[in-house]
């Protein structure tokens, strides 16, 4: 095992030394340093103390001070000092609700969704850091069960919920989620026999920029991958060579940019065996191709930190690609559900058991 991290180690200092070298402007470099590639980079993750044992799934990074957390119980959690301190700043209302996604816009703005059939699905929004919350949206179709969330930008937003009459059903905000509207039906894409999304890590549905969004999609015979480019106001499904079923298909994708983009699932009832359970893209949907060196095993979530190195972590361990997701190269064993990497070289993780972490480079 040593000789694997060692391994490992070695190649994180190559891949660091190649993206300081490919994608790091010099202008740059004082506002947004790297570790230096000397051959002392140790990689791994860092545990926080939390205080809780609930199960975070929803993970909102900031910066590397700046972090949200959400998930069972109704629980919300805020650090502003990279993790020494957390916060607990649920919202009264939501006690016993499941939250699953939350995006943070600072240390005072969030949106946070819960899920769960009928009025169990909802989004809260503060904009005091948590010292209140106001409840926004309360699903109202029995049929519904929303799972995701993305962000445009600090105003424009969308959400999804599994099918409702045969389509994938869409809300709407253009006010940082205050108000939402539903998408019109005709507007919505039709769903497969038996398809929905993962409520795994709040990565099911992701921005890649203030156009662009990518939904996931498993349970079906093909797990499929659905753009937008227009903020959520029309569709386009592709199908993908990703294994799909009844608890299988893709959980969560990360796309740098509208091109560039890393697709991971498998089936969380066999976290050890996941064949074709990766995917990554230069070209957008259309160019996706199956990750030929993948772990093998379910992964949950995925998230971009520089360039084409990217982090995906699951309920066995985590991952790191120095490739835009054609190889990866285990650097942990232990537990996550979620990843949310920003600028900065910051990086967090959350998961069971109260676990929240952020990546050490250094």
């Amino acid at each position: 095992m040593q000789r694997h991290l060692k391994s490992v180690r070695r190649l994180a200092v190559l891949g660091m030394a190649l993206i300081m070298a490919a994608t790091i402007a010099p202008q740059a470099a004082s506002a947004d340093p790297l570790p230096k590639a000397d051959g002392r980079l140790d990689l791994g993750w860092e545990l926080t103390e939390t205080g809780v044992t609930g199960q975070f799934r929803g993970l909102s990074a900031v910066s590397g001070k700046v972090a949200w957390v959400a998930g069972s119980g109704g629980t919300v959690l805020r650090t502003v000092d990279g993790g020494g301190s957390w916060q607990n700043v649920s919202p009264p209302e939501a006690a016993g609700l499941e939250f699953r996604d939350i995006e943070a816009f600072d240390s005072r703005r969030a949106v946070a969704l819960t899920i769960g059939p009928a009025d169990e699905s909802r989004v809260y929004v503060t904009g005091d850091g948590g010292a209140s919350w106001t409840n926004t949206f309360t699903n109202a179709e029995p049929t519904a069960f929303y799972d995701c969330m993305a962000f445009f930008d600090t105003r424009h937003g969308i959400a999804m919920s599994d099918p409702v009459d045969g389509r994938i059903r869409f809300i709407r905000t253009a006010d940082g989620g205050r108000t939402w509207s539903i998408l019109p039906a005709e507007q919505s894409p039709e769903a497969l026999p038996g398809e929905f999304a993962f409520a795994a890590s709040g990565q099911c549905l992701v921005a890649a920029d203030k156009h662009n969004a990518y939904l996931v999609t498993g349970g079906a015979e093909t797990a499929r991958i659905i753009h937008t480019g227009d903020r959520g106001a029309t569709w386009t499904a592709h199908d993908t060579a990703v294994t799909s079923g009844p608890s299988a298909g893709i959980y969560a994708a990360a796309f740098r940019d509208a091109g560039h983009g890393i697709l991971v699932g498998g089936d969380y009832t066999t976290p050890t065996s996941a064949p074709d359970a990766f995917a990554y893209t230069g070209k957008g949907p259309g160019g996706l191709k199956l990750s030929a060196d993948s772990p093998g095993e379910y992964r949950s979530g995925v998230s971009f930190l520089a360039g084409p190195l990217a982090v995906t972590v699951g309920p066995t361990g985590s991952d790191i690609t120095f490739d835009g997701g054609r190889s990866w190269h285990r650097f942990d064993d232990g537990a996550f559900d979620s990843v949310d990497c920003v600028h900065g070289f910051a990086c967090w993780a959350s998961g069971p058991k109260g676990r929240v972490a952020k990546l050490s480079l250094g």
